[in-house]
């Protein structure tokens, strides 16, 4: 067969908008016509098709609408709030997300799309049917969270590639402090590629404000409940493959993650319900992470998953380096106070500056 009876319609409007949102790719890294023009865009991309999925998790940073929600404290995300939020600046937001989720893609889009610091499901809808990826297909999975800022998780997904079976949104109730609310982890059950199901958990655990170490308690809490509901699942079968991905507000060594979660950094000798975090190798760099505070780099956004990934062949795996950080050049900015590169966000301080997020996506690859 010709393989270019395989290169869809969609495939083809897909790299019409990268090489559009993208001029580095339409520059760089356009294939010569001699090559085969499914090998590579860019290094490590190659053409999915029905062969493998991209998951992809972006913490987008404050993406409101621009109306006042009396239930929420979201007064700075308005016209005549302190951020000074118009609908113009909220478009231009929703624009520079649909490119990272371009750029990220490679020949295709993501399958399988993690957010957090979302407001609602209008601003998804915004991202999903007003922006460049309108053609695309992606479907939404979302609701309100307790949070008081009104910032919520949710999954996009391309239909054709992932079928959910299952949703369910877990609810955090801290016990020492009953009035304290925060987002809910995200649980969807689905089927990949019509072959392997999976269980995805999407998480925004609480953040750092308040203090570091008088924070701790909160995203150990989270951790445990994280960690009962992954349990439950590997109780009913040993060899689910879990996939769990989010800003956790901690690195891989602190103790939500590394005690209470128990995510391993290590990939030798794993038992299949053993968890293996993704990020090991992915944000050791001492200059580069998912986040910068002051002159440090963090890597607080992660992908977690079941060895049993690791381990099966002939079914829907991954490598212990399948994950990855996405620092392309139009994400970064320099930092004229602690020198290198910061992420390029929509607001510095007060100023806004039209960017993209205070974090850098990460994707991880998982094939057949």
């Amino acid at each position: 067969m010709n393989p270019f009876n395989l290169f869809t319609v969609k495939n083809l409007s897909f790299l019409l908008l990268l090489s559009a949102v993208n001029p580095a790719f339409s520059q760089q890294d356009q294939v010569p016509a001699s090559k085969n023009p499914f090998s590579e865009i860019h290094k490590g991309d190659v053409r999915r098709g029905n062969k493998a999925v991209r998951i992809m998790f972006y913490n987008v940073e404050n993406l409101f609408d621009i109306l006042n929600d009396s239930l929420t404290s979201d007064d700075e995300y308005t016209p005549t709030g302190m951020r000074g939020w118009t609908y113009n600046r909220l478009q231009r937001k929703i624009n520079n997300i649909s490119k990272v989720i371009i750029r990220l893609g490679g020949w295709e889009a993501p399958e399988i799309i993690g957010l957090c610091e979302v407001e609602n499901r209008y601003v998804l809808s915004e991202l999903t049917t007003g922006s460049a990826l309108k053609n695309i297909g992606y479907k939404i999975i979302h609701r309100d969270s307790p949070d008081p800022r009104g910032i919520d998780v949710a999954l996009l997904y391309l239909p054709d590639k992932f079928k959910p079976l299952s949703t369910k949104f877990i609810g955090i109730d801290f016990p020492s402090d009953t009035m304290s609310k925060t987002r809910d982890i995200l649980l969807v059950e689905g089927v990949v590629l019509n072959r392997d199901t999976v269980d995805i958990f999407v998480n925004h655990w609480p953040s750092r404000f308040g203090g570091y170490l008088e924070t701790i308690p909160k995203r150990k809490f989270v951790a445990s409940v994280l960690k009962a509901n992954v349990d439950s699942l590997q109780k009913i079968n040993p060899m689910s493959k879990i996939i769990i991905m989010g800003d956790f507000n901690d690195e891989s060594t602190d103790e939500s993650v590394d005690q209470v979660l128990k995510a391993k950094r290590d990939s030798i000798n794993l038992a299949p319900t053993d968890l293996y975090n993704m990020m090991t190798g992915a944000g050791t760099s001492w200059n580069r992470g998912t986040i910068k505070d002051k002159e440090l780099w963090l890597t607080i956004d992660q992908f977690i998953v079941s060895a049993s990934i690791l381990q099966e062949t002939g079914h829907l795996h991954a490598t212990p380096h399948s994950a990855h950080i996405l620092d392309a050049p139009f994400l970064l900015q320099d930092d004229d106070a602690w020198f290198g590169s910061k992420p390029f966000r929509t607001y510095y301080g007060p100023k806004y500056i039209g960017g993209f997020s205070d974090h850098l996506p990460i994707y991880l690859d998982l094939a057949y």
